[in-house]
């Protein structure tokens, strides 16, 4: 069997190395090139859709490329792997996957349980003879999936992101939703409630706040030590683990460490407060960060690539906060704009480090510091995680 891939990312990658004999497209190829186990490297515009019978698509390849329009055996990563994949959870959303993801893979790794998916291995690498996969999905490869299916599917909530690849709201929410409809009976879907008319035959679990999860599975909230968005996150993992095996190991979730660049608080030299939460690269994810300080005058980062999503509900929320905005980025100038629309204090920075600055100028103990973008990081970095050491190396040398 031959395999065409689209794009030769991680995902992709991985799977040439397992299966070997696949044809892999990729803008960046100029030549055609053999390696490994017969896989050869070719450029996008010899592709030839009558002459393939399978490709899989790498998650950042948008369906807008020329090739995928022409291509007509489109499959996903999950659709390759769904006849052999085991007991599988499949976590969703705009915010909050990766925690959740983590959180599940820690409660039930003693019951065979192993992540991938968008975080950590792809699906090549995971262990097929392994109890359980907790796959963090995204929205890239939910739209190639025709075929895989999850037993579990916890959907956290959803808030305008990647629209410049869906080309709509309404397309990015479709791609999140459609699982719904595959689980069977006797499965599991945990769903926001607004999602209450979407149909399903599994047995749902719809939550509106953390208060509908806690009481649907009867779990003690007062014992978990999370707090703002992460105990959301940390009831949906708990949850999986009552459903499953009638399981609620508090102490081990609380042992459970957030990774860095997600509200993650630090002093400067001159004991004041400052938060990295680079990991923010929509605004429903500064809207929460922004809540959990919202008794506090806050100097704000905003600014990136924010994809084309309509930051219209952020700024609204701003309006009525003690913030002062320090724009950076590519779309710094529209930040200043909206800011000015709503009479909010904007200082135009247009770089990390400029807006450290500033802001140490002002900064005092009673006031918080919060790097939290709304926005994707590569128009400046090559990522959130170099977006957020950049951010605590800037404060560390402050006088």
């Amino acid at each position: 069997m031959q395999i065409t891939l689209f794009g030769y990312g991680k995902t992709n990658a991985a799977i040439a190395k397992r299966f070997g004999n696949c044809e892999i497209f990729d803008d960046r190829f100029k030549q055609v090139e053999t390696f490994g186990e017969n896989n050869k490297l070719l450029p996008m515009d010899l592709f030839d859709p009558d002459k393939s019978t399978m490709e899989v698509v790498s998650p950042g390849i948008a369906p807008s490329h020329p090739q995928v329009k022409r291509a007509k055996n489109l499959i996903s990563e999950y659709d390759l792997f769904c006849e052999c994949s085991p007991f599988s959870i499949w976590i969703s959303g705009t915010n909050g996957k990766t925690t959740t993801t983590e959180m599940v893979g820690l409660l039930l790794k003693n019951k065979g349980a192993i992540i991938g998916g968008n975080i950590g291995a792809p699906l090549a690498e995971l262990d097929m003879e392994a109890k359980i996969w907790a796959l963090e999905t995204s929205s890239f490869t939910l739209h190639y999936t025709t075929r895989a299916r999850p037993n579990i599917y916890a959907l956290l909530p959803i808030a305008p992101d990647h629209i410049s690849w869906h080309r709509s709201f309404e397309a990015y929410e479709a791609a999140k939703l459609k699982p719904l409809q595959w689980l069977a009976e006797g499965e599991l879907a945990i769903i926001p409630a607004k999602y209450r008319h979407i149909p399903t035959k599994a047995f749902a679990c719809y939550y509106e706040n953390n208060d509908d999860l806690a009481n649907f599975f009867d779990i003690d909230a007062a014992r978990i030590r999370f707090q703002g968005c992460f105990l959301q996150d940390a009831l949906i993992a708990l949850s999986i683990s009552k459903a499953l095996f009638d399981e609620t190991d508090y102490n081990l979730l609380n042992s459970f460490v957030v990774d860095k660049h997600k509200i993650e608080e630090f002093f400067d030299k001159s004991g004041r407060f400052w938060i990295d939460d680079s990991k923010a690269t929509n605004y429903d994810a500064t809207l929460q960060a922004i809540d959990i300080y919202k008794d506090r005058p806050i100097h704000l980062i905003l600014g990136g690539d924010d994809k084309g999503a309509d930051l219209t509900p952020l700024f609204d929320r701003l309006r009525d906060m003690r913030v002062v905005i320090y724009a950076i980025g590519s779309n710094r100038d529209r930040i200043i704009q909206m800011a000015q629309e709503r009479e909010i204090e904007a200082i135009l920075c247009g770089f990390l480090d400029i807006a450290v600055a500033k802001i140490a100028d002002r900064l005092d103990k009673n006031s918080v510091a919060l790097l939290s973008p709304a926005a994707a990081s590569l128009d400046q970095f090559s990522g959130y995680k170099e977006r957020g050491e950049l951010f605590k190396k800037y404060v560390s040398a402050l006088n």
